[in-house]
């Protein structure tokens, strides 16, 4: 455990590299110091389908985190200290609670800045016999040195390509070296899982890479889903995400500030068909309100291509 925590010391575990000591009790972008701070946690219906399966998901929000998305849907916890502080031990007791309550999977939601902390959770927890699957559930932008602590530990990847243009991830989520970083990442995601496997209607381990559709093309999806294609291969899961509401400082923006439309959507739909992506999950336009930060109960996805 001292090892991992020895990581805190000079912090570097995503691109922003703060260098604080965090085990003096510095916090650095995202304002986490030593500890553990969960905001919610229970079994969650919202994600793809063998990801909450019929039981639902194991879901852990922490708080905080290391982007700043103008348009974050979960700005009450992602940007604030906002939730209870946990101790490794009662981490580990959170992980099993969901495992008896039948959840398919731990799901790890903005995880980055307590990966050593998370590290050290779970290895204690698989000494204590868990035998479900951990997800780790990320923006993606993490360096690839913390990435290679979780290989092993981790079973399945979940991670947010958000955008392509670095100017454009400056400007939404403070950080403009994101394009750069996420496609380092989710390269060795995809090198530590390998393709998403699924057994009886369950994911047990692999990657799904989500992309959020924003208007205006703001993302650069097209872009972003052509990299998938050639550096992943067409056979990796992609979840194309319709659920874009202007929330938080969206407002601020004119370019955010509405919905996406049909044809936005479709046309990416139509992209993927032509470049022959075989694992697709996509959503109805009406989920978009549906993933106002309540963690309500919610299925909006469905798989329009299948390897089978």
């Amino acid at each position: 455990m001292d090892d991992f925590l020895s990581l805190l010391k000079n912090c570097e575990l995503c691109p922003r590299r703060c260098r604080v000591n965090r085990l003096m009790g510095k916090g650095g972008f995202c304002g986490i110091a030593d500890e553990i701070i969960i905001a919610h946690f229970g079994a969650h219906f919202g994600e793809e389908p063998p990801i909450s399966g019929t039981k639902g998901s194991g879901n852990i929000f922490f708080a905080s985190c290391n982007l700043r998305c103008v348009y974050c849907q979960n700005y009450q916890i992602s940007h604030k200290k906002v939730g209870k502080q946990v101790s490794i031990q009662e981490l580990v007791e959170i992980f099993f609670h969901l495992e008896r309550e039948g959840c398919h999977n731990i799901n790890l939601v903005s995880p980055t800045p307590y990966i050593p902390l998370i590290a050290a959770s779970i290895v204690e927890a698989k000494k204590n016999g868990i035998n479900i699957p951990f997800v780790y559930n990320t923006n993606a932008y993490v360096n690839v040195q913390s990435l290679k602590i979780l290989d092993g530990l981790i079973d399945i990847y979940l991670p947010d390509f958000k955008y392509w243009n670095p100017q454009v991830a400056k400007r939404l989520s403070d950080t403009e070296n994101y394009p750069e970083y996420a496609q380092l990442s989710i390269f060795e995601m995809k090198n530590q899982v390998g393709n998403l496997y699924i057994e009886d209607g369950i994911a047990l381990r692999g990657i799904l890479v989500r992309h959020l559709v924003l208007p205006s093309n703001l993302a650069g999806s097209k872009r972003v889903l052509a990299w998938i294609k050639n550096t992943l291969g067409s056979s990796t899961f992609i979840s194309l995400m319709s659920q874009y509401y202007p929330l938080h400082k969206a407002s601020m923006y004119p370019m955010l500030n509405r919905k996406i439309t049909q044809e936005e959507y479709d046309g990416l739909i139509d992209f993927l068909t032509e470049n022959c992506f075989e694992n697709v999950f996509i959503q109805e336009l009406e989920s978009a309100p549906l993933y106002a930060p309540d963690f309500s109960r919610a299925e909006p996805f469905k798989q329009v291509c299948s390897m089978e």
